[in-house]
């Protein structure tokens, strides 16, 4: 009796279920799609019935949900299965295809079964049709299982503690990573990318072109045999390893390796001389050419290598179209039944979106909280409001109920991939008063009110409209609201934490905001284009007369020819295919190419036609001609498009590693602006990390620190550096995880030792006491014997120097380190040095790096080696980081010291007396003061543009060979330090007398190396000035960090106003002029102030 029940309630079930099936369209053979299903149980064992295959007929617009009710029912009907409603859950079966060697799971079943990537073939009807498989869900393996644990450990965060749901962002996120990196994994060359090279495409200087004429001498290394040889530079590697066969075949006949099988490995550096590249290209060899040192190499079998070994997936591959929905046709209502429904097309919403504010909820009110307030509710689209509206006043309470309706003045079929619903709790104006009605802003371009920092604002919260498979949001909603920082200052700010669409985590004790948005009987979706018939397929864009006019006026700063702030759709659409047009067009596109920005910004992108216009124009156009900093520009907050974006991303493709490198740190902050977790920029960047060694180590540093220090992107960060992290191979993985228990170890010892000295005086006063604790805790931590030094993969350090280490006097405490190199064959190497510091955020420090290595490739193109010294500098997590130790350098505060105490900073020979007493062989006193003249211009030029303050004796350094640089990157871009509300700095660069002393300059009168010293000052700063657009982009993209310093728009002013962007080359060049006249006239005040800072014993932690 009971099976008959069942077999009835489940036959009951079934119609139910079939009932949803559009069938009036299955009679439409023309438009149906045939699927021949296998059901499997396990990886191996068949059902009862062996090769049991039910064949389910459906109409092409239909989705994978309904295949999975029509396959339910064939099941049902054959009674094969216990439980045939379990296929209908995702998480029990999942939908497979096989595509030549790859397994893909038919991940979303709301996925438009015409959109499939699946192999078709045509059946004996003519039908298309296509073969799938069904099986239970593979359990979660022990080795799985571990491996998920160690990038939990790396990632610094547990990521499936999160990704619960399988349809959320951050799943399908993880999935769709799956197809880039196998697809880099499979065609990376395993040679190239674990003996990468470290090479330069910069000439060599004038002075090193002397030496391609030269024999270079190299001493090779092989077991307990070394050999000398000369080679030319321009020499490949190959050519060493030939000679070095050839010589070990006249000792010993045993050696029978190919030339291939062998590689050259710097002594005492992870650092390869492998590949296509003549000798002189090697950064290490031009290092060993500029110090006049011997080329110490050992030859190492390749076998010897740690195999870069990838753990094979998994998951299997997610279709490639999953997420993205059909054609509008797929989805029109137009001549269709109810039963024929399956979607609706978000372009046939003819309404405006409305939201019904419910009301507010927060655990404890703040300290200081208002009597009223109200909600505003904006549609944001990149970081410009489009529409906003606010709710009524309520008085604040710890439960606020509205029950209104908020309604926008932009209709649903309007709304972009990518649009957020905005909420802000703000406290009501002095007046009373706030507006009620809703109102435009697309056309004045204003931001919103939380990103001018007014301190009106308490509590805010993003919300994406149309979510990661382009599905209209609906229903009741409740997100958890951040807090809104108070800020001290009206300016307008970048920072893209108040453009997350993440919700606090804290939820028990963080404000609660609830809103209804309108139902549907149907899912509701963005379509991804227009059918044949449709009025936007053909481009309103006529010809590239068109586009010429709209570039014109861009260029003179006028208002683009548009509609509605777009591209004008006035003239009748024009067939795409017409040469003479695009010809055209692509002839004009590199003249008008710079002011592709400026343009875009004209657009409006909600209105469809004309975005529809635009991605036209793009896809006629070549992204190689478009210049690195334009495509650097459109990766901006201010390009929300997703087309856009990748038309930038395309650009950025054809760049080398050193070039990816060279903007890497700004490409990491920017996908803080992509609306979702996966996009181009992130499948660009994993895939170029696991193509290159170089940029992986760097991406892991640059992610991984965001992980724990931005709560607003951290899952975004997190997944993207997961995806890395399964296919950089074992090797990096091992790296890694030495270099996570390092700093781990160094972090907590950092915190420990603060608790123990807590004042900045307790570490003089108690004379060795600091240095003992510190020892004794790094002999309990459990460090690595060996571990690659973040901020430079090619050092290897080994075991801990105790007795070297020591806390340093400063205010944070960092530790001063010492590390011993691991043994290798060559001569000996010095210890590693790092300062580990607790405390500070060095992203600013990174950036003012990243920028003079920058400026330095810009100098040496122009064969200007200005000697600069660009240390490392790396943060590990939030407010943590490492800092490499020069060698051989001290502060200028201590060779003023050595000469007279404090009083030395008067002494204006103090400084050419300590170089002399360092050189004594009138040769090496003579480079000595080139580098100190070239490097003294180099940084004077560098700290003027960036507008680098604080400058003192403490945080400025020179070595032994006369390399001037500086440190401590605190205050930028003009934001200098002030004493009782004056401005300590009066100079534009540091050059005091007793620099000018060095160079002969005494009493102004004239010499040769002060005259040298202009020369190389100007000749470098008209250099930079052809780059003012590229470094104006690199700095608004760190924008993004909401570093203190680099946070509003007068920022950037002063780089365009140092760098003279609005004035001739003339004007430019008696400007900078100008400004070391200046530093001559004030250098005594810079003396005066260095006085002031040794008598009040202030002291830096110099690298």
């Amino acid at each position: 009796m009971y099976k008959k029940q069942t077999f009835k309630q489940s036959e009951d079930k079934c119609e139910s279920v079939f009932s949803t099936l559009p069938r009036r369209s299955l009679s439409q053979v023309d438009n149906t799609l045939v699927f021949i299903c296998e059901l499997r149980h396990g990886k191996i064992q068949r059902l009862r019935n062996s090769n049991i295959e039910v064949r389910v007929q459906l109409p092409s617009r239909c989705n994978v949900h309904q295949l999975r009710l029509s396959i339910c029912i064939q099941v049902q009907m054959l009674s094969s299965l216990p439980d045939p409603f379990s296929l209908l859950d995702p998480e029990q079966y999942q939908l497979l295809y096989k595509k030549w060697e790859d397994w893909y799971e038919i991940y979303d079943d709301h996925q438009v079964l015409n959109t499939l990537g699946v192999q078709w073939f045509l059946d004996a009807r003519g039908s298309k049709t296509t073969r799938i498989l069904m099986q239970p869900l593979p359990e979660v393996t022990e080795e799985a299982w571990t491996a998920q644990q160690l990038l939990t450990y790396l990632t610094g965060y547990n990521l499936i503690s999160v990704a619960s749901n399988r349809l959320s962002e951050l799943n399908f996120a993880r999935r769709k990573f799956a197809s880039p990196r196998r697809e880099e994994i499979r065609r990376r060359d395993t040679r190239t990318y674990a003996l990468e090279p470290w090479v330069t495409s910069a000439p060599l200087m004038k002075d090193q072109k002397v030496l391609l004429s030269y024999e270079m001498l190299v001493i090779l290394y092989y077991e307990d045999k070394n050999f000398k040889v000369k080679v030319d530079v321009s020499a490949f590697p190959r050519c060493l390893i030939e000679i070095f066969l050839q010589r070990m075949s006249e000792i010993d006949n045993t050696l029978k390796n190919a030339p291939e099988e062998l590689t050259l490995k710097v002594c005492g550096r992870e650092e390869f001389l492998d590949g296509n590249h003549p000798l002189s290209d090697f950064l290490w060899v031009r290092h060993c050419l500029k110090t006049m040192q011997e080329l110490h190499l050992s030859v190492i079998h390749i076998s010897s290598l740690l195999e870069d070994t990838v753990r094979p997936e998994d998951w299997p591959l997610v279709d490639s179209f999953t997420g993205i929905p059909g054609l509008h046709e797929d989805f029109s209502l137009s001549n269709k039944e109810v039963e024929d429904i399956t979607m609706i097309s978000l372009r046939d919403c003819d309404r405006p979106l409305r939201v019904k504010l419910l009301g507010l909820d927060i655990p404890q009110l703040p300290s200081k909280a208002p009597q009223t307030i109200y909600v505003e509710s904006c549609i944001l689209y990149g970081s410009k409001v489009v529409s906003s509206v606010c709710s009524t006043q309520k008085t604040f309470t710890d439960e606020v109920l509205w029950n209104e309706w908020l309604e926008f003045d932009v209709l649903l079929k309007n709304l972009p991939y990518g649009a957020k619903l905005n909420f802000t709790v703000n406290t009501t104006a002095s007046d009373g008063s706030a507006a009620k009605e809703s109102k435009s802003l697309a056309s004045e371009g204003k931001t919103p009110d939380y990103q001018k920092g007014n301190g009106k604002v308490l509590f805010f919260v993003n919300f994406l409209l149309i979510d990661h498979r382009s599905v209209l949001s609906q229903g009741l909603h409740t997100l958890y609201m951040w807090p809104f920082p108070e800020q001290e200052e009206e300016v307008f700010t970048y920072e893209a934490d108040k453009l997350s669409s993440a919700t606090n985590p804290e939820q028990n004790c963080s404000m609660a905001i609830t809103f209804l948005l309108d139902r549907y009987s149907f899912p509701v979706v963005l379509p991804r284009g227009y059918d044949s018939s449709g009025v936007c397929l053909s481009p309103r864009v006529s010809d590239a007369h068109s586009t010429e006019l709209a570039f014109c006026g861009s260029h003179s700063n006028k208002a683009s020819p548009a509609s509605g702030g777009g591209v004008t759709s006035a003239v009748p659409p024009r067939d795409v295919s017409d040469k003479a047009s695009l010809k055209r067009f692509k002839e004009e596109s590199t003249h008008y190419g710079s002011n592709l920005p400026q343009f875009l910004r004209t657009v409006n992108w909600l209105n469809p036609s004309t975005v529809h216009d635009i991605h036209w124009l793009l896809s006629h156009w070549n992204p190689e001609d478009l210049e690195v900093p334009i495509a650097l520009e459109l990766l901006s907050v201010d390009f929300a498009d997703e087309l856009v974006r990748k038309f930038a991303v395309q650009k950025l493709e054809s760049l080398s590693n050193e070039e990816v490198l060279r903007y890497l740190l700004q490409l990491v902050q920017t996908l803080k602006v992509e609306p979702y977790h996966d996009s181009y920029l992130a499948r660009f960047l994993i895939q170029r990390a696991l193509r290159s060694k170089r940029i992986g180590h760097y991406f892991f540093w640059y992610l991984r620190s965001e992980v724990s220090g931005c709560l607003y992107f951290r899952q975004r960060f997190v997944v993207v550096l997961e995806a890395y992290l399964l296919g950089c191979g074992q090797a990096m993985l091992t790296g890694f995880l030495h270099q996570v228990q390092l700093v781990e170890c160094l972090h907590k010892v950092a915190i420990d030792i603060k608790k123990l000295f807590p004042d900045k005086t307790d570490l003089t006063a108690n004379g060795t006491v600091p240095v003992l604790h510190l020892q004794d805790m790094l002999r309990a931590c459990s460090l690595p014997s060996q571990f690659q030094v973040p901020f430079d993969p090619r050092v290897k350090a080994g075991p801990i120097m105790l007795d070297k280490c020591k806390v340093m006097a400063s205010k944070k405490k960092p530790l001063w380190l010492e590390f011993s190199c691991p043994e290798s064959q060559g001569p000996p190497i010095a210890p590693v040095g790092i300062i580990f510091k607790h405390g500070d955020d060095l992203r600013q420090d990174m950036l003012v790096i990243q920028t003079l290595v920058f400026m330095d490739s810009v100098w040496q193109s122009q064969s200007l080696d200005l000697n600069l010294v660009p240390y490392g500098c790396i943060s590990t997590g939030h407010n943590i980081g490492m800092i490499e130790i020069v060698r051989d350098a001290v502060t200028i505060a201590a060779v003023q010291r050595s000469r007279g105490g404090n009083t030395g900073a008067f002494k204006n020979d103090a400084l050419f007396e300590w170089l002399k007493g360092r050189s004594l062989v009138q040769e090496i006193h003579f480079q000595a003061m080139e580098r100190f003249v070239t490097s003294c211009a180099g940084y004077c030029v560098a700290t003027y543009v960036l507008g680098i303050g604080d400058r003192h004796n403490d945080n400025i350094m020179i070595t032994d060979q006369g390399n001037l640089f500086h440190i401590d990157f605190g205050h930028i871009l003009g934001n200098t330090k002030r004493f009782l509300g004056m401005n300590r700095e009066r100079v534009p660069f540091v050059l005091t007398p007793d620099f000018l002393y060095v160079m002969g300059r005494l009493n102004k009168r004239s010499s040769l190396y002060f005259q040298r010293f202009k020369n190389t000052c100007i000749q470098a700063y008209l250099a930079l000035r052809n780059h003012t657009r590229l470094l104006v982009t690199l700095f608004s993209l760190m924008m993004l960090t909401g570093i203190p310093e680099l946070s509003c728009t007068q920022d950037m002013r002063y780089l365009r106003e140092a760098l003279q962007q609005d004035q001739t080359e003339e004007e430019a060049f008696n400007h900078f002029l100008q400004q070391i006249d200046i530093c001559e006239q004030l250098g005594w005040t810079v003396q005066a102030n260095w006085w002031i800072h040794m008598v009040a014993g202030i002291k830096s932690a110099a690298p």
